[in-house]
């Protein structure tokens, strides 16, 4: 529901995303600070993210490249997981059931010995596969042939985490081991004429994470904090000719058919800061190292490997009492390209209730170790990696002010900024100059630019908020044809939060307008089209009661109250043709019920 966030659907690959224009192989993704691997063309399904152990959200728009590196380009999107508790003992467990066949369940349980703490956490996510046509409440008939295929696909998801936290005298350190395992099933349809075969496939996905975290405040206004992180990522594809009448399953013999890949990540992190008001001059100084390795049949020589090693620097002077300059700068080292200087410069000035903010940063995306040394040919695919591959790089600039003032018993906030990015190097796949296969290469020059308006209101129990934007993207094409240079795309968001504290019932309404994405494109007869996805509306409504000394919390709702289900859109299928039809959004207005407990026993006095 945020401001510049447009979400996309993939019923295989998952979900993508983009900020501010920018697609989602540009926005960073970290859960701890720590970034989340195996992408899927350029993102990561956020599905995979078991949001019950997150605390809270963090998005940060604009380069973050100079405090976090690569594919920080257009923004942080950082996860923050809740830290347990100092109870003697606490047990959790959520249940999650939606009408469209969705069922997850998920438990958990902690303890604390003096300055300990120990928890676990299990669940399972299950998704039986939706079609439209669908019934929203009650059995649909179990028709071999109209069942089995699925336009969301059939998913399974199972997850553990244990972590261990260790309270310091000012200062803490956590440990945190996540497993994750999800099959995806796609059934095809009966084959013609007499319906006894099909083509499925299945795709299994595994994610081991490990970090240690270590924060410590070392003086009054000192303090040094240090990740060490071990990520690992699995995706395996097959596929399988089915016998429909002895449910006999023979691996395709094409080998494009079956596939499996494999990514890790070690991570490195390290920064020391000052935090002192009272002084003109405060800094951070970091180091941030990362190695990642691809092994995979479709990998140039099955493996490789690629680290890079940066330091990074900010100061943060205050020339006067209302004003703060922060600028920053990052130096790297990459085993593969040239690593590019980046700098930043941030200036914050506060004049009285108004806080006024500009920012310039310079930001990179380094070339994935898919796309330098990817190799796919078959009947099918001919497609190669480019070694000599480029990192895209970014200007972005920012300005924005925001007001905030308390009128009676009104607390009111006004927020208005706008941003332009602008990107060189872009890294496209295209023909390569033999016109015999497809390659990667630094072709493309991508701008983005946009205006933004939010309004927040609180009174009382009751908080309501209020924005818009209005955001245009470059068209390529412009440079070689008569028709304009950027595209606009409309968004509108609104949510009102509800509190009854005496009843302890909250109730939320969560709505947004996502306006037409238009484009432009070339089709078969080399002439220009223009291309779109429609505009579409989505709102939800939930509402809860706690009972039980807040013990336990029961949430029922409606998602997508506008019922939509899949919008009208031509867009760019290759690189000459568009292809209409229509893009999935949703799965059409859905009910769901949540049922948390809670119970946590103190330490004994």
């Amino acid at each position: 529901n945020s401001m510049n966030i447009r979400l996309t659907q993939d019923n295989v690959l998952g979900s993508g995303i983009s900020l501010q224009g920018i697609s989602g192989q540009n926005v960073k993704i970290l859960i701890d600070g720590v970034p989340v691997i195996g992408r899927l063309n350029g993102n990561i399904d956020l599905s995979q993210i078991n949001l019950n152990d997150v605390e809270r959200i963090e998005i940060i728009e604009g380069p973050m490249s100079v405090s976090y590196g690569t594919n920080a380009l257009a923004g942080v999107i950082n996860l923050i997981t809740k830290t347990n508790g100092t109870k003697k003992l606490s047990i959790t467990a959520n249940s999650f059931n939606e009408n469209i066949g969705q069922y997850n369940i998920d438990a958990g349980v902690s303890t604390s010995i003096k300055n300990s703490t120990i928890g676990f956490l299990i669940g399972r996510n299950y998704f039986d596969g939706w079609v439209d046509g669908d019934k929203v409440l009650g059995e649909n008939p179990r028709i071999a042939d109209s069942t089995r295929f699925k336009s969301w696909k059939p998913k399974i998801q199972y997850f553990g985490k244990a972590n261990y936290h260790y309270r310091l005298k000012q200062g803490e350190v956590k440990y945190s081991l996540g497993i994750f395992n999800e099959k995806i099933s796609n059934r095809g349809l009966p084959r013609a004429p007499y319906g006894e075969t099909a083509f499925d496939d299945y795709y299994f996905t595994k994610r081991i994470d490990n970090s240690l975290i270590f924060n410590k405040k070392l003086k009054k206004d000192k303090r040094i904090q240090a990740t060490i992180a071990y990520n690992y990522y699995q995706r395996i594809k097959n596929a399988f000719y089915k016998d429909l009448t002895t449910l006999e399953e023979l691996q395709t013999e094409n080998s494009g058919d079956q596939d499996t890949s494999k990514f890790n990540q070690w991570t490195v992190r390290s920064s020391v800061a000052t935090s002192n008001d009272s002084v003109k001059v405060n800094y951070e100084l970091g180091i941030d190292f990362n190695v990642e390795e691809a092994y995979g049949r479709r990998i140039e020589n099955k493996n490789q490997q690629m680290g890079n090693y940066a330091f990074y620097m900010s100061l943060e002077y205050k020339p006067l009492k209302n004003t703060i300059i922060r600028p920053g700068l990052r130096y790297g080292y990459n085993t593969i390209y040239n690593a590019p200087l980046t700098p930043s410069i941030n200036i914050k000035q506060t004049i009285k209730r108004i806080n006024l903010r500009a920012s310039y940063a310079r930001g990179f995306r380094a070339p994935s170790l898919k796309e330098l040394y990817f190799d796919f040919v078959d009947i099918n695919h001919n497609i190669v990696g480019n070694s000599e591959l480029k990192a895209e790089q970014s200007n972005n600039f920012n300005l924005s002010a925001n007001y905030t003032k308390l009128i009676k018993s009104y607390l009111v906030k006004i927020d208005i900024s706008s941003f332009y990015n602008k990107i060189e190097n872009l890294i496209t796949l295209a023909q390569s100059s033999t016109g015999a296969n497809y390659t990667y290469t630094n072709i493309g020059n991508y701008q983005t630019h946009g205006l933004q308006l939010n309004n927040n209101i609180s009174y009382k129990y009751l908080k309501f908020g209020l924005g818009g934007s209005y955001s245009g993207r470059y068209n390529k094409l412009s440079e070689s044809s008569s028709i304009e240079k950027f595209s606009y795309t409309p968004e509108i968001i609104s949510n009102v939060n509800y509190e009854f504290p005496k009843h302890e019932i909250f109730f939320s309404v969560f709505y947004k307008y996502t306006g037409k994405l238009p484009g432009f494109g070339v089709d078969a007869n080399e002439e220009i089209i223009q291309t779109y996805i429609d505009s579409y509306n989505t709102a939800d409504l939930s509402i809860g009661k706690k009972f039980w000394k807040k013990r336990i919390q029961v949430v029922f709702g409606s998602k997508n109250l506008f019922n939509v289900k899949n919008v009208n859109s031509l867009v760019q299928g290759s690189v000459h043709g568009g292809s209409s039809g229509a893009s999935p959004v949703a799965m059409g207005r859905t009910y769901f019920f949540k049922l948390s407990l809670n119970f946590e026993y103190e330490k004994n006095r």
